[in-house]
C-alpha cells in the first residue's frame, strides 16, 4: 500500500513522482476525500506519526535497513516500476518485498527478532546447553519451617536493577535490536572485587525482571514485569546473575505474583543455570533451590475499584563457583532464535527438506515471522495425497509456556526421523504445524499476552486482522485445509501452572449420540502409551462458555471432533515410575513422541486397541 506518512493529501508535491498515488489522489479527491482539513493536527501530534510508522515499515531482515528507515521516515513507498522492452517504457507493479517468502539464502529461514522500538536490548542473544540432568529431579519436600518474609518498602531497600517505564501505553512500531537510543546502565556498578553486590540483567530474549531491590548483604527482593501494554500477568521470569560468591546462600523473593495458588506449594523448583557448570561438567538447566514457599504478601494492586493482594514467592540459591555467570527461569527457555536455529538446521537438512516444506504463514505486529511447517512424504502414485487425512499442530500463543515448544521439538523431531514408525506417519497424513503462534511475545518476555496486550487464545472468533493477524492466518489456513480434505484432528499445546503432569482439554459431544465419548478415545489411548506423564483422570471435555474464544472450541465449531488443548504441568510428574519428580526438557520432548505414537495406534485400521479402550476405559 502507498505510505502517506501523514502529508497533505491534496498538496501536488507529495503525489508528483508516483504516478499510481498520483491517481489515487485525483480519484479520491474526485469523492471528497483528503480535504487537507487535518493536515496542521496530523502534522504536530506525536502520536499519530508513530502510528503511521508503524503502519509503513519496512519488514526488513537487518538491522541495516531499519537504521535505513529511521533515517527517512517519510519515504513513500514505490509500487512501480519502470523498465524498458521493445524500445518502450512499460511500467509493471514491483513484486512484494519480504512478505512470504524466505528471501535470504544465507540466513535460511533466520530473521533477526523485531522488538518494540522503545525497548532497550542489551545481549542480542543467550544460548543454553540443552543437556538434560542425568538422574531424576524430585520435588522440594516442605520441612514446616520455610520462611515467609514480609515485603520491605521499596524506600527501604536499596535498588540495583531497574528497566525504565515504557513511554507509550500500546505498541507502536518495533525495531530490530529494539530501541536505537544509547544503552542505559540498569544494573549498579560495583565499587571494587570486595563488592559482594549481585549484578541483574533481563533485557535479552525472553527474558522478563523488572526490578531487584537488596534488602540485605545477601538478599533480594525481586519484581517482574507485566505482559507488555497490560497491568496484569506476571508468571514468566527469567534473568541473569552476575559477580556471585561460592558456596554463599542468597535469597531471592519475587513479590509479584498475581495467582493465589502455585505449583511451588506442591514441590516445584525454580530452573537454574550456571554458565561455569556448563563448561566444567557439561551441565545445563536443573531444578535447584531450597527453603521454598508461595504466600500471600503484605503488598497489594488496585484491580477495578477493589484491592487484590500480591503473592509471592521464596526461595534460597547457594551458589557453586565465584564470579559465574546464573540464570533462573520459572521453566526450561525456548525463544524465538532458539526456534530458527531448529529450522534453519531442518532446512539445510537434504533428506528432511524432501518431506518437509516451511512457509511464512503471515508477520505478527512486531513483524516477526511466523512459521508453517507442512510434513508429508513426497507426492508418489503409490501415495497420492488426494485422500490423506490432515493434523494439524499448533504451540506457543502463550509465550511464557515454553514446555510447549520442547513438546513439538520433540513431535517434530519423531515426524522427521527415519523410524519406520515416522515414515507410516508421513504417509498416512499432512501435518499442518505453526510451532509458535506468539513471536513477538515470546521475543519480549510476555507470559499470556501478544502487542496487542490481549490473550491470543481468547481471540480466535475475531474478525480484527491487524490486532490478530497470526490467530487469523492460523483460523484461515486451517478453513482452507478443511475444504481439501479431513482433518483428523487439531492440538494445540500449552503449559499448566497449577495441575501436575500431561492432560488433555476436549470437547464433548451432546448431540450425536452415535459419536458419544468419542472424543475422549484419543487422550484414554495417550494415557496407555504414557502411564509416567499422562494423567487421563485430569482430563476435562467441558465446552465452558467463557472459552468460546479458544483454538480448541472454535476448531471444534469448525467441525473437527478430535479438537484439544494439550497441557503440560510445569512441574512434574504425579503418576507412574516419574511419580515426585520433575520433568525436564527431554520428558516434555517425549511427549510429542507418544501423541505421535498414540495417533498411529488412533487411525489404525485395524480398531482392535479402539474397541479395547471404548470398552474399558470410557
Amino acid at each position: 500500500m502507498p505510505s502517506y506518512k501523514g502529508r497533505d493529501a491534496c498538496e501536488p508535491s507529495s503525489f508528483a513522482s508516483n504516478p499510481y498515488d498520483d491517481f489515487m489522489k485525483k480519484h479520491l479527491s474526485y469523492y471528497g476525500y483528503y480535504t487537507g482539513r487535518n493536515r496542521e493536527r496530523t502534522k504536530t501530534s506525536p502520536l499519530f506519526n508513530d502510528f503511521n510508522r508503524t503502519h509503513g515499515y519496512q519488514l526488513g531482515s537487518s538491522e541495516e535497513e531499519d537504521k535505513q528507515q529511521d533515517a527517512n521516515t517519510d519515504a513513500k513507498s514505490k509500487q512501480l516500476e519502470y523498465r524498458f522492452e521493445d524500445g518502450r517504457l512499460v511500467s509493471r507493479l514491483r513484486e512484494p518485498r519480504q512478505l512470504f517468502a524466505i528471501t535470504n539464502p544465507t540466513l535460511g529461514p533466520q530473521q533477526l527478532p523485531r522488538w518494540p522500538a522503545e525497548l532497550e536490548v542489551a545481549i542480542e542473544r543467550i544460548k543454553h546447553s540443552f543437556n538434560s540432568p542425568p538422574t531424576k529431579e524430585p520435588f522440594y519436600i516442605k520441612c514446616g519451617q520455610e520462611l515467609q518474609p514480609t515485603l520491605v518498602s521499596l524506600e527501604e531497600g536499596r535498588t540495583v536493577f531497574e528497566l525504565q517505564n515504557l513511554s507509550s501505553p500500546f505498541f507502536l512500531h518495533s525495531r530490530v535490536g529494539g530501541s536505537k537510543s544509547e544503552l542505559k546502565q540498569a544494573s549498579v556498578e560495583l565499587n571494587g572485587p570486595d563488592d559482594s553486590t549481585l549484578q541483574f540483567e533481563s533485557r535479552f530474549e525472553s527474558g522478563n525482571l523488572a526490578k531487584a531491590v537488596q534488602i540485605g548483604e545477601f538478599s533480594y527482593e525481586l519484581w517482574l514485569r507485566n505482559d507488555l501494554y497490560t497491568n496484569k500477568h506476571t508468571q514468566w521470569f527469567y534473568f541473569q546473575i552476575k559477580n556471585t560468591r561460592k558456596g554463599q546462600k542468597y535469597r531471592f523473593t519475587i513479590c509479584n505474583f498475581m495467582k493465589s495458588n502455585s505449583l511451588y506449594n506442591d514441590g516445584m523448583k525454580p530452573c537454574y543455570y550456571s554458565e561455569k557448570d556448563n563448561k566444567t561438567m557439561g551441565l545445563g538447566w536443573r531444578r535447584m533451590g531450597s527453603d521454598i514457599t508461595y504466600y500471600k504478601s503484605n503488598y497489594s494492586y488496585a484491580s477495578g475499584k477493589t484491592e487484590r493482594p500480591y503473592y509471592a514467592l521464596t526461595f534460597t540459591q547457594t551458589m557453586s563457583h565465584d564470579n559465574d555467570v546464573i540464570y533462573l527461569a520459572h521453566c526450561y527457555p525456548y525463544t524465538y532464535s532458539d526456534l530458527q536455529s531448529y529450522l534453519n538446521d531442518m532446512v539445510e537438512d537434504e533428506k528432511k527438506s524432501k518431506f518437509c516444506k516451511l512457509r511464512i504463514l503471515t508477520r505478527s505486529l512486531a513483524g516477526n515471522l511466523v512459521y508453517l511447517l507442512t510434513i508429508t512424504s513426497p507426492y508418489n502414485e503409490q501415495q497420492p495425497t488426494v485422500g490423506k487425512k490432515a493434523v494439524v499442530v499448533t504451540a506457543r500463543v502463550h509465550p511464557g509456556e515454553t514446555n510447549g515448544s520442547w513438546m513439538m521439538k520433540g513431535l517434530l523431531d519423531y515426524l522427521m526421523g527415519e523410524s519406520a514408525d515416522a515414515k507410516l506417519l508421513r504417509d498416512t497424513f499432512i501435518f499442518k504445524i505453526v510451532p509458535m503462534l506468539n513471536p513477538d511475545g515470546v521475543i519480549v518476555g510476555n507470559y499470556r499476552c501478544s502487542l496487542a496486550g490481549r490473550d491470543l487464545n481468547r481471540n480466535y472468533k475475531t474478525q480484527l486482522t491487524d490486532s490478530y493477524p497470526t490467530i487469523i492466518s492460523a483460523k484461515t489456513m486451517i478453513k482452507k485445509l478443511l475444504l481439501e480434505r479431513e482433518v483428523v484432528l487439531y492440538c494445540d499445546l500449552h503449559g499448566h501452572s497449577r495441575k501436575q503432569n500431561v492432560f488433555i482439554y476436549g470437547c464433548e459431544n451432546r448431540m450425536d449420540k452415535s459419536k458419544r465419548l468419542h472424543e475422549r478415545i484419543f487422550p484414554a489411548m495417550l494415557g496407555k502409551n504414557c502411564p509416567d506423564k499422562f494423567a487421563f483422570d485430569e482430563c476435562s471435555f467441558k465446552v465452558q462458555k467463557g472459552k468460546e474464544g479458544t483454538g480448541r472450541i472454535v476448531m471444534w465449531n469448525m467441525g473437527i471432533a478430535n479438537s484439544f488443548t494439550m497441557e503440560a504441568t510445569f512441574c512434574g510428574s504425579s503418576v507412574g515410575n516419574k511419580k515426585s519428580c520433575h520433568f525436564n526438557m527431554k520428558d516434555f520432548e517425549s511427549m510429542g513422541y507418544h501423541f505421535c505414537d498414540t495417533l498411529l495406534d488412533y487411525c489404525d485400521p485395524d480398531k482392535t486397541k479402539v474397541g479395547h479402550i471404548s470398552s474399558t476405559c470410557l
